[in-house]
């Protein structure tokens, strides 16, 4: 998704610095005219180094998307808490860390947009996904006090909430989850919810990533951005039941679909 999103930038004149752990696999943004950065966003001093580069290049950053961000799952008995931590580190604190470090410049200048990708797992919670979700939750209100904070400043904090987009992100999961099998006090839930995402990527189901790279730049570009912007299959319509029909409509709702 950060790809597409790069791409979509650069094809509407941005200058895009992308971010990566993985340089190698940039190589095609790099011919597009984007310049790569090397950042592993769980590491203090990679973030500082980063930052270094970017500013000493480019001076202040007008645009920071924070898309970083991985799905970890499993029952919480399971979990290692080495895990959950490494769950925060890259879904919430590495992008805290990174904009702490841009904000002075954008004051100084008096403007600029943070552009944070949630989740409509912010909003709503799935089988197994506690950990993901607590990192998403509090990404949201994260955001929602960073907006008040920087109100004053010039600086617009947004906040892009996906549904199902077609990544590496189920694939993923359902690896994971399967990992817990052997040892496991939840095997048949677990099962489930591997066997249900595996369906999932299978039947092809999910957005193309670009529908998220045209709200991240429908944000960028506009001079009074929404506070949020939901796009994906099942986004809208999973928060809307989640708020309007109550935990237990909602709890019968998700069940439903590992059964």
């Amino acid at each position: 998704m950060g790809k597409v999103i790069a791409t979509r930038l650069l094809e509407n004149g941005y200058k895009v610095i992308a971010a990566a752990r993985r340089t190698e696999q940039m190589a095609d943004l790099k011919k597009l005219g984007a310049t790569i950065v090397s950042l592993d966003i769980s590491k203090e001093e990679s973030i500082v180094t980063a930052i270094a580069e970017i500013e000493a290049k480019f001076g202040v950053v007008d645009v920071l998307v924070n898309n970083a961000g991985f799905g970890l799952y499993g029952a919480v008995e399971d979990v290692a808490m080495a895990d959950a931590r490494y769950q925060f580190e890259v879904n919430l604190f590495g992008l805290a860390r990174l904009t702490q470090l841009l904000l002075p410049g954008m004051r100084t200048k008096g403007a600029g947009k943070i552009i944070n990708i949630t989740s409509m797992g912010g909003k709503i919670y799935t089988p197994l996904g506690a950990w993901y979700h607590a990192t998403k939750h509090a990404l949201e209100g994260w955001s929602d006090c960073l907006r008040l904070e920087l109100a004053d400043k010039g600086i617009q904090v947004v906040v892009i909430e996906p549904g199902a987009i077609r990544t590496e992100f189920g694939s993923v999961l359902s690896k994971n989850l399967r990992k817990h099998l052997p040892r496991t006090a939840y095997t048949k839930f677990t099962q489930a919810v591997a066997d249900s995402t595996d369906k999932f990527v299978r039947d092809g189901a999910g957005s193309p990533p670009e529908v998220i790279a045209n709200e991240v730049l429908k944000a960028a570009e506009a001079r009074k951005p929404k506070t949020r912007y939901v796009a994906g299959q099942y986004a809208k319509m999973t928060i809307f039941i989640r708020k309007w029909f109550g935990d237990r409509v909602y709890d019968r709702m998700v069940m439903s679909m590992v059964k």
